[in-house]
Order: C-alpha cells, then sequence, then structure tokens
C-alpha cells in the first residue's frame, strides 16, 4: 500500500477503559477509491477504533490523520462535517419521526426561517433515486423493517458526501438481493474515490467486495493483506490466532416425538403471520428462512405472545396453551431472542448482572434468587458469573453494563440470560447476527448441545450456510405463509429460494 494513496491513517492508537484496554497501538490505513475490510473477533476492538476516528471515543494515544491533515474529532457532527460518516451496527434512529426528518435531523433545509418540508422531500427523494433506495420519505420510520431502516442510514451517511465511510455490519439484516444492492451502492462510491471501512464476520462477503483488509485482534493489529491474497481459512486463523478446522460442528442432536404443534396461526393484525401449520419435534433444530417481509420474525412472536393471534391452536406436549403475553410464554417454557438486541434485547444502561437474572426474576424459576423473602445479591451473582463463564463472556466484571460489551458479547449474555429459564422451547431471531466466526462456532455448538437435551429450537436466520450447517429441517416462509417445509437432506439453496418467492 503505497503511502501517497493513504487517504486516512490512524496510527498507534490505545483507548483503556476501567479493568480492560481496549486498543494497543491499533493501526489502519485506508487508500482512496478502496473497500478496507476491518476484522476481528468480537471484542477485538474493531467497533472502539472506529469511534475513536468518529469522535465517540477520546483516543488516549496515537494520531488520526486524513489526507495527510491530523484530525481529533470532538464528536460525531464534527465528524461528519469533516467528510467522515459511520453506519452503525445498531440502529440509533428517532422511531416516531419520518424517514426524510431522520435523514436530515441536526441540518433542516429552512427557507425563511422555517423547516422546508416539500424541499427536505424533494432532497430525500433525489438521493432514494440515486441509489435506487425504494422508501417513501414521509413513511414512519419505527414502521419500517429493519434491513429499510439500514438502507436509510446509508443514504444518510451518502448525503454528507463523506470521503472515509465506515460500515459497521451494514449486511446483517439484509436478504441477498439487498446485499446486492448495497455492493451496486459501495462500487458507485469507490469509483468516486471514496474510501469505505467495511466491518463484517461474512467471509464471502469480505472477499467479494474489499480490495484490503486488516484483522485485529485482543485490540491490536495483526496484518493487513490484499484480500485477493487471501482465503476464509487463512482469515479465521489470523483473526483467532488458531486454525478453525470446522465452521459447523457435527451433529449429535436425535429429533424423536413432537414437542411443538402450531396449528393454522395467524396474527391478529397486519403485517403478520396467516394460516401457517408446523410441528417441532424433542431436540430438532428448524430453521425458519425467507425473504424480507416473510413474515418470520412475526411469526415467533405470535407464538411467544409479543403479537396477538386471531385464530390458530399451539400444543406443547400434547396439551393446548395459549401464550398471551410473554410472561405466560416463559411460564409455558417458551425463551425468545429477539433480533433487535439493543432495542428489545438489553438493558443498556444496567449491569450485565441484572440483564442476565431478568428473566427469572417473573417466571416459573422466580423464588431462586430469594432469601427470607428478598432478593439475594449472591445467588445472582453466582448464576451471572456461571453464565459468563460458560458463554466465555469478555467483560471486565459482572458489574460492566451490558452496552459496554461488544455487540457478539451481548449476544452471549442474552442467550444465557435465556438459558438460566430451563426452557423446552427456544426461539431464536437471528442469533448470531453480528458475531464473530470464533463466537458463532461457539453457539452453533451450544445449538446442538441444548437439542441433544431434548429441547427444541426454531431459528430464523437469513445466512443460508448456517441453516444448512446445522438445522435438521429448514421451513420457508413467503408473504407470511408457509410455502414449504424440507429435510436438510434434500434441501440447496435453489428449493429455499424457489418456495421463498412463491407468496411474495
Amino acid at each position: 500500500m503505497g503511502e501517497d494513496a493513504v487517504l486516512m491513517d490512524m496510527r498507534g492508537v490505545d483507548k483503556h477503559f476501567p479493568g480492560v484496554q481496549a486498543l494497543k497501538q491499533a493501526q489502519l490505513q485506508v487508500r482512496a477509491g478502496t473497500v478496507h475490510a476491518l476484522m476481528g473477533e468480537n471484542g477485538a476492538g474493531k467497533s472502539t477504533l472506529m469511534k475513536c476516528l468518529f469522535g465517540i471515543y477520546k483516543p488516549d494515544a496515537g494520531e488520526i490523520l486524513i489526507a495527510g491533515r491530523r484530525v481529533n474529532f470532538s464528536g460525531p457532527k464534527e465528524a461528519m462535517e469533516g467528510g467522515v460518516s459511520m453506519v452503525h451496527q445498531e440502529l440509533n434512529q428517532v422511531l416516531k419521526r419520518n424517514v426524510m426528518e431522520n435523514l436530515w435531523l441536526g441540518r433542516f433545509p429552512k427557507r425563511l426561517g422555517l423547516v422546508g418540508g416539500r424541499e427536505m422531500h424533494r432532497r430525500t427523494k433525489a438521493i432514494f433515486d440515486e441509489l435506487e433506495i425504494d422508501v417513501d420519505p414521509g413513511a414512519v420510520i419505527g414502521k419500517l423493517s429493519v434491513s429499510q431502516r439500514q438502507m436509510v442510514e446509508i443514504a444518510k451517511a451518502v448525503s454528507y458526501h463523506a470521503r472515509i465511510l465506515v460500515l459497521d455490519e451494514p449486511t446483517s439484516s439484509l436478504t441477498h438481493q439487498e446485499v446486492e444492492h448495497l455492493f451496486r451502492i459501495i462500487n458507485k462510491l469507490r469509483a468516486d474515490g471514496v474510501g469505505i471501512v467495511y466491518i463484517s464476520h461474512r467471509m464471502e462477503e469480505i472477499l467479494a467486495i474489499s480490495d484490503d483488509v486488516t484483522i485485529m485482534r485482543d485490540g491490536a493489529w495483526i496484518a493487513t493483506e490484499a484480500a485477493k491474497d487471501l482465503t476464509i481459512d487463512s482469515i479465521i486463523k489470523l483473526m483467532v490466532g488458531r486454525d478453525l478446522t470446522q465452521r459447523f460442528p457435527p451433529k449429535t442432536n436425535t429429533p424423536d416425538g413432537d414437542l411443538l404443534v402450531v396449528e393454522d396461526l395467524s396474527g391478529k393484525y397486519d403485517p403478520t403471520c396467516k394460516g401457517v401449520s408446523f410441528s417441532l419435534r424433542r431436540g430438532e433444530i428448524l430453521g425458519v428462512a425467507g425473504l424480507v417481509g416473510s413474515r418470520r420474525t412475526e411469526l415467533l412472536e405470535t407464538i411467544f405472545g409479543i403479537a396477538r393471534r386471531s385464530s390458530g391452536s399451539i400444543r406443547k406436549d400434547g396439551k393446548p396453551i395459549v401464550n398471551r403475553d410473554p410472561s405466560e410464554a416463559i411460564a409455558h417454557g417458551f425463551a425468545m431472542i429477539t433480533e433487535e438486541r439493543r432495542a428489545n434485547g438489553i438493558f443498556g444502561g444496567l449491569d450485565i448482572t441484572f440483564n442476565t437474572v431478568i428473566s427469572n426474576l417473573n417466571s416459573r424459576n422466580r423464588r431462586k434468587y430469594r432469601e427470607a423473602g428478598l432478593l439475594s445479591a449472591r445467588k445472582m451473582g453466582l448464576d451471572t458469573q456461571a453464565s459468563i463463564d460458560s458463554m466465555r463472556i469478555k467483560t471486565p466484571s459482572r458489574k460492566t453494563r451490558i452496552r459496554d460489551l461488544s455487540g457478539g458479547n451481548q449476544q452471549k449474555v442474552i442467550i444465557g440470560r435465556w438459558l438460566l429459564t430451563n426452557p423446552d422451547v427456544l426461539l431464536m431471531d437471528e442469533p448470531t447476527r453480528g458475531i464473530d466466526v470464533g463466537a458463532k462456532a461457539e453457539i452453533y455448538q451450544l445449538i446442538i448441545n441444548l437439542a441433544s437435551q431434548g429441547k427444541g429450537i426454531v431459528m430464523v436466520s437469513s445466512e443460508m450456510p448456517e441453516l444448512l450447517g446445522i438445522c435438521d429441517r429448514i421451513m420457508v416462509m413467503s408473504g407470511g405463509r408457509l410455502a414449504g417445509i424440507l429435510d436438510i437432506k434434500e434441501v440447496d439453496q435453489e428449493k429455499i429460494m424457489r418456495l421463498a418467492a412463491k407468496y411474495a
């Protein structure tokens, strides 16, 4: 990488938090007109390094140069005005306002001192047309799908005419077709000379879109290589410091007998699932595939009692049950890991202990933490520490706020939380979203182990290799309806995609 081609240069960056050194002499050099992948396990320091660039964190040491000029942004506003935009993995939007207001927040176009709504709509529509984004500028953003909200954030970043664009797990909520759309946008920006930092755990995407790849481990720079010189195996070895010969563990579970039977299930309020029937066997991992809009999430929410149902029945162990709300679902032995952990999976400002035991404080196991009628900090601490150890959660202590953990470690806390309720049925919506390859292997093994214990798992995933790698059967949703259920021995990606388009 020639020095004269470098658009952004981060050198010797250190960052300490209480009890942990997050960055140790980290470095990153990005050339103009290239896509530079930034990779590493959860907790490797990728997002922390980018937050130092973006002015969210102040580095303890090191320097940042853009086009040869030293910068030290005081916050995101100054960074964006200085030519750096960032699309965060966890979306942070004003959900009750519309799309165009979110896009121009803090810089509304004005006419005679008043916000120009017509001009704002025109500018938004122009950006969306240029990027081929099919979203109504006047739509309330909280009513959009996660993937649509993600595309709005990408459009917002582009609207700043940034020279450096950071994309943190941009495809974690996107379908294959939407990923191709994103890549078209990236290629356009690359051709315009923008330097793009691309953070992702999806190896195939990295090799398909990147020019250069930097690997981080434990907060430090490990290597920077041309993407054309790397393979999936070599990336994994650099990331984890060891060979990871199997991405998917051997399956040891044996499905046997119906645990859950769902018949003609429909939600009460659109958009929702319609007339879905399926069975889940004891010890089975049932995958759920489908395009965005297929209502996979809505199906899980209706089963768990988050969404109201209008018709249909649910039987567990042969007995009819009604999950009118999540509390009843937990009491009936259900657990649900949601897709959007920051929005509805964690209590960000509270510590790991609270986030670990919360589901047990109002469940069939609620008495386990009581001593003399009061909650026992000792008992809650023991369960939390056991969860931290078993899930290999990287944290200074169990008193650390969960929002200070990496995304993957947050997800591990959530999974550990639900396992403490000892559920029979686990509903998992994108359980490995934003998790690195090493942690994914651990979670795959955990899922298989749970199935081997006779638990039933329903797992929504947008990653086809994941579904094919660990599931026993794959249920395909299309337009809110069940399009088909395929045994893993007879399934391939073409069959799944054909069914996914059946009612779309």
